[in-house]
């Protein structure tokens, strides 16, 4: 599926930091705890808590974000629609990240079982 480039451009541009807060307020409401969030991340960046802390500080983009993550090898089983977009048909690998996160994000909020979420 194709995004279109200034679709891109704006994930690309996000801050990183400015969306946290609306990560944690979506799992919190639905019953989620921030160390599940946290877990989460972690499982698909490699960023430990630490680590997530200091790019938040940094106020690094999305870009930068996964640019030094270490993506999870399993990543590519993340699959469904998120944000209207099918993961598995974006070709813009950091607009595919992004979404990658965000649906993981969602399946947390959803109450799915955290084996599912890490595709273990």
């Amino acid at each position: 599926m194709r995004t279109t480039p200034e679709h891109d451009q704006r994930i690309a541009k996000m801050i990183f930091a400015s969306v946290y807060p609306h990560y944690i307020k979506k799992v919190e409401t639905k019953g989620r705890t921030i160390k599940e969030l946290h877990q989460v991340i972690e499982w698909l960046t490699g960023f430990d808590t630490q680590k997530l802390q200091e790019l938040i500080d940094e106020k690094v983009t999305f870009e930068t974000f996964f640019k030094n993550a270490k993506l999870n090898p399993n990543a590519h089983l993340i699959t469904g629609t998120i944000c209207g977009y099918k993961i598995e048909e974006i070709e813009t690998p950091l607009t595919k990240q992004a979404r990658y996160l965000d649906k993981l994000i969602d399946e947390l909020a959803k109450g799915k079982k955290m084996e599912k979420i890490l595709r273990q």
